[in-house]
């Protein structure tokens, strides 16, 4: 049954992304998403704008799941020379367009979502379980999974996100270490374990040591914040997979290669591992507590600015 949540014009929605400020990067279309004319995709349950930007949902079983609109535009990936504790894979700095928008799952996939799907819970953690990210998910599996949700929701057309695209829409516009939103402590230069969900006796730079929790958090509130777009966990908890062989320099294939690249760092790993930059792989059929996945819809692939 359609639902609609805090549904606005088309106008309001394009509104909403003027102002936005934007270090190190540029939206290059602030209207230009699937909600300006004011109808969501048909697969959507609920949709609307909020202070972090645009949204739709889709229900599947009586789950709901919310994705965030990642609006066009461009930045500079990877980090730069003299970022505290860099890997030579990180770099060149190297300007990115994202010539079209994409959704992108506001969380990881929680157990609920992926049992609902396929039956079964791989995951470790599992005590009040629904809403901690599934973990223990291979690559393989993760891709799976998307195929059984696309083929019971027509339209909704979910993949892993590229590499690129994860990074765009973990920094959110800012070009430091860590997004700013979620790192307020020490405005994006560092994180505290109040802050992201890692193994808080290894800090980085100038935080103190803090608590480890040695298991994932729920993945949505428990005291933690979302970026500016409104992505819950893009630091710590567990690490992304991405569709991308893991290259160096980055390659952007899903193809190829013996690694795929994973993201943002986990609960078991140090501050430097949860940096935005930070890059690195496991093999496609890799299971651990520590590896989950969040989905991408409506994408395309990015490239080198001119």
């Amino acid at each position: 049954m359609e639902r609609s949540v805090e549904r606005t014009s088309g106008t309001a929605f394009a509104a909403g992304w003027k102002g936005r400020g934007v270090t190190e990067g540029r939206i290059i279309n602030t209207g230009g998403h699937p909600l300006a004319d004011g109808r969501p995709p048909k697969w959507a349950s609920g949709w609307g704008q909020d202070r972090q930007g645009v949204f739709v949902e889709f229900t599947y079983r009586e789950i709901t799941q919310r994705l965030r609109w990642c609006p066009p535009g461009w930045f500079r990936m990877g980090s730069p020379k003299g970022e505290t504790e860099r890997f030579k894979n990180e770099g060149p700095l190297t300007e990115i367009t994202i010539p079209e928008g994409f959704w992108l799952f506001d969380t990881t996939v929680t157990q609920a979502l992926y049992e609902a799907v396929m039956g079964t819970n791989p995951s470790r953690f599992t005590e009040d379980g629904a809403n901690r990210p599934v973990e223990q998910v291979s690559w393989e599996e993760a891709r799976s999974f998307l195929e059984r949700l696309n083929g019971e929701i027509s339209g909704l057309a979910l993949s892993l996100p590229s590499e690129a695209q994860w990074e765009y829409a973990c920094r959110a516009g800012s070009s430091t270490s860590f997004e700013p939103t979620v790192a307020s402590r020490h405005v994006g230069l560092d994180i505290t374990a109040e802050e992201v969900n890692y193994n808080g006796k290894f800090p980085l730079g100038e935080a103190s040591e803090g608590t480890y929790r040695k298991a994932t958090v729920p993945v949505k509130g428990a005291g933690f914040r979302p970026n500016a777009w409104g992505l819950w966990h893009m630091h710590g908890n567990v690490w992304e997979w991405c569709k991308d062989a893991f290259g160096k320099p980055r390659v952007e294939s899903g193809t190829g290669g013996r690694y795929r690249v994973v993201r943002g760092g986990s609960w078991d790993g140090d501050a430097w591992n949860c940096r935005a930059a930070v890059r690195s792989g496991f093999a496609p059929d890799a299971r651990r507590g520590s590896l989950g996945f969040r989905p991408a819809g409506g994408q395309v692939p990015s490239s080198r600015k001119p």
